[in-house]
């Protein structure tokens, strides 16, 4: 959406992506409030054309995650958040900021199996996934999901701020 704030959007990332990395949690008492302001911002500086944008970028962002988290591999705190960022930079900004957190992701994700030496071990469940999900379907893998205790989880928001602000200076 041209001409969106960003500022609220780099204090709710800087905010969340401490959670996350503190305790694995994306708080609903800061990404409830700032969806809900991204509503009202959008529409009191472009009326309905700007609440019908707000609603499509929550559909964009709440979607795309929506089904990972379903699949079991994302959390819902991160699908608030990336529907929340969505109502507030509009769809088209939205998936951009999508594809620019994929990129951040992979990259954390590898320099994170490289620290923590189970790069054979991410390619080949990241393999398993890419390759193997006609046979499962949209079902998730039963090893490779956030309630499996044995899995090894990443905290996702640092790769959604670096994505989403990313985002900011490509429009």
């Amino acid at each position: 959406m041209h001409g969106v704030i960003w500022w609220p959007t780099l204090i709710v990332l800087a905010v969340v992506t401490w959670t996350d990395l503190r305790s694995r949690r994306v708080p609903n008492l800061v990404v409830l409030p700032y969806l809900v302001a991204g509503f009202a911002v959008s529409t009191w500086l472009h009326g309905l054309h700007g609440l019908t944008e707000s609603l499509a970028g929550l559909l964009v962002g709440g979607a795309f995650f929506g089904v990972l988290a379903l699949m079991g591999g994302m959390g819902m705190g991160d699908v608030k958040l990336c529907a929340a960022i969505g109502a507030w930079v509009g769809p088209s900004q939205m998936l951009l900021a999508l594809v620019l957190t994929g990129i951040a992701g992979a990259v954390i994700a590898v320099c994170w199996a490289i620290k923590g030496g189970f790069v054979g071990e991410m390619f080949s469940g990241t393999g398993d996934l890419l390759f193997r999900w006609k046979g499962r379907g949209f079902r998730p893998h039963p090893e490779l999901v956030l309630e499996n205790p044995q899995s090894r989880k990443m905290p996702y928001v640092p790769a959604i701020a670096i994505g989403t602000l990313i985002s900011f200076f490509s429009t």
